[in-house]
Parts: structure tokens; sequence; C-alpha cells
């Protein structure tokens, strides 16, 4: 039965996408969800999904009010995706709050899966529970925190994040390939954390031939290696190189061709390395098998990190869906650009960005762009 509750107040929302944001680097290839369980105007419970595996949100706020004493019987629960009712690695979320006596559901986002997609709403609605849908505003916010999931579930591959660090002058090294550091401690520090909020980072063979990078995620407390993945059609990789220092911990996979030397590539097979092969009529052809291979294995989100080679082979793909730029208060006056590649020959035909927020990090000045909305 309908029960004429007033809406939720804004700070609660904001409390279940918190909440939802803690599970990144966490929980994928499933997606971040919170939940606020709600009585008098008051939160009674709360949870998020932690850890792929573990308890739905929906379940955590549950157990959460129970451990707190608290009766949830007729109250409100706020959840940021819409609830699942299918039995995964955690049976129906759908299920435990019917059971639980909740009366109202209010969600912000559809799960885009065809697996869920409508089905929970319809059992609550079915079990008596009065479903609704949060307003556009708090839709948007749920809806940008599930992008990987979304654009994984709509095309199988990762969303994918390209950044880059360039002087005023759009430079990313010297002419002798020099590039540490153009960006400032501030900026490096939050791409470590993007690190380990990514299932993958990449970069192409020029500049792990230059830099010989770890490309792991560097930060303090525990988190979840990133998969390490390297453009390489040499292969110029060599076991030696010191990516290979901790290999147990964050995995490697090196993407080659039908081309690629074979003996260069058992080397790095025999040392643990998984090796994808693409194919495709072009390069960007060969980039975008190489994301569905990737897909195939549960990479939903991936930081690609460069050379100027891959990155423009990877905008002329159609596969970027957001740009990361550091710009930091340096000129070169010479040196290597951003991105290589033919582009288009008209101005007009540019790729349109729709949306673009500017910040300061440190001394450099960051400009995220988001090309596409899933």
């Amino acid at each position: 039965m309908p029960t004429d509750q007033p809406a939720p107040l804004p700070e609660y929302w904001d409390r279940a996408l918190h909440l939802a944001e803690r599970g990144h680097g966490h929980v994928s290839p499933n997606p971040l969800v919170g939940a606020v369980i709600l009585k008098d105007g008051e939160s009674i419970g709360e949870g998020w999904h932690k850890k792929r595996g573990d308890l739905h949100a929906e379940r955590v706020a549950l157990a959460d009010a129970a451990e707190r004493g608290n009766d949830v019987t007729g109250a409100t629960m706020l959840v940021t995706l819409e609830p699942c009712a299918h039995t995964g690695s955690q049976p129906p979320c759908a299920d435990a709050i019917i059971e639980a006596g909740i009366s109202r559901v209010v969600i912000a986002a559809a799960d885009p899966t065809e697996k869920t997609a409508g089905i929970g709403p319809r059992r609550l609605a079915e079990a008596g529970i009065e479903v609704e849908w949060a307003a556009p505003e708090v839709a948007a916010r749920a809806i940008r925190i599930t992008q990987p999931f979304r654009k994984y579930a709509a095309t199988g591959r990762p969303l994918l994040t390209l950044k880059m660090a360039t002087t005023l002058d759009g430079k990313i090294a010297t002419h002798t390939g020099d590039s540490r550091w153009i960006s400032g401690e501030e900026s490096r520090a939050l791409v470590h954390r993007w690190r380990a909020e990514m299932d993958a980072v990449a970069v192409g063979s020029g500049t792990f031939r230059a830099d010989d990078p770890k490309l792991t995620a560097r930060l303090d407390g525990e988190i979840r290696q990133p998969r390490r993945v390297v453009f390489d059609s040499g292969p110029v990789m060599t076991p030696d190189a010191a990516i290979f220092e901790d290999i147990e911990h964050a995995p490697v996979t090196v993407v080659v061709n039908s081309a690629s030397d074979s003996h260069r590539v058992n080397a790095l097979a025999d040392a643990g390395v998984m090796i994808l092969r693409t194919e495709g009529e072009d390069q960007p052809a060969h980039f975008v098998n190489a994301l569905d291979q990737l897909g195939d294995i549960e990479v939903t989100s991936m930081l690609l990190e460069g050379g100027p080679t891959l990155a423009g082979t990877a905008i002329a793909s159609g596969e970027v869906d957001r740009i990361e730029l550091f710009v930091a208060p340096v000129v070169l006056g010479g040196g290597l650009s951003a991105v290589e590649g033919h582009g288009p020959d008209l101005m007009a035909d540019a790729i349109k960005v729709p949306e673009m927020l500017v910040e300061r990090v440190g001394q450099d000045v960051l400009m995220s762009a988001n090309l596409r909305e899933w």
C-alpha cells in the first residue's frame, strides 16, 4: 500500500552514493551500490557492496539495522541501483527486502543487464511494496558512478579512460624522450588512486621501452592491483623488465598480433604473461579486438596511460570514453606530442566534448572530459 511518505532528504542520497563509491577497486565486474534505510526521518541501517562475492548493499544495510537493534518494518530503503531478483554469488536482494518488511523502496538508477532489468522492482511491487524512482539529478549521479558496469553490459568492453600529462605547449616528453616528471607530485598520487580503482592500466611499447614502468598502484593500505596491459606487437618486452618483479600480485597481459616474434612471445608466456593475439584490418580494429578479449576476462575499466601512438589509435577506434589531461606549468618549445595519428581532415569533424570539468591539482590543471555516457 502507498505509504504517503515525503521524498528522502538530499543528504541521505548523498550518503547512499558515498557508501557506493567505497567499493571502488573491489567489486568489479559488479556495480558500485549503496543503500540507506530510513524510518521516522532517520537512518537506521546502511551498507554498500564491499567486495565481489560478498553481500550486496541491500542485505548489508538490513544486517546493519538488525545489528543496531532497529526494526525495519514499514521503513523506506534508498538504493542507488535497482535490487537484483536473480541468484548469483548471492541470493536475490528483492527477496530479502520483501522478507524484512520494508514498505517503500526508492531506486536511483535502473540496472541495464538483461538478467536484472526491471525484474526486481516488479517483484517488489507485486509483494505490495511501494516502488519509486529518484529525482533526475540523483539518477544522473548514480548512473555516473556505474559507467564501467554500464558500458560492459552494453558492449562487453571496458570503459576506457585516456590519461595524459602535458606541458603548456602540449608536449609529453623532450626530443630525447625524457618525461620525468611533467606533472607534479599531487597529480601522480591521484593517478595511483585511479590505477587502484581500475581493472587494468595500459601503455604502448614505446612508453614501455622508454620508462620500463611497473604500472602498479602505489598506495597505503590493502588495495587490489590492476592488470598491467602492454600493447607490444614486437614484442620489445623481455622477462627481465621491472613489471615482472610483482607479477604474482599484479597480472601482466601483452597484446601482440600474427606478425609478432613467436620466440619472444613464447618467452613472455613462459614467464607468466597472458598473451592476447589480435586481428583486424588496421590498428584501430586491432585495438577494438583487444578490448573485446579483455572484456572476455572481465576487465570492465581500463586506464590508458600512453604513449602518443597508442593514444591516437585508441581515439581513432572510437572507444575512448573519458580523457583526463594534466597540464603542467612547464614549456618545452619542442619534443613529443601527446597524440599521434592522422585525425580528421576538417575541424568540423573533430570529436566534440559534451562535458568537461577543470580543477587544480597541486601545481597542475586537470581537465576531465566525458566523451559519452552509458
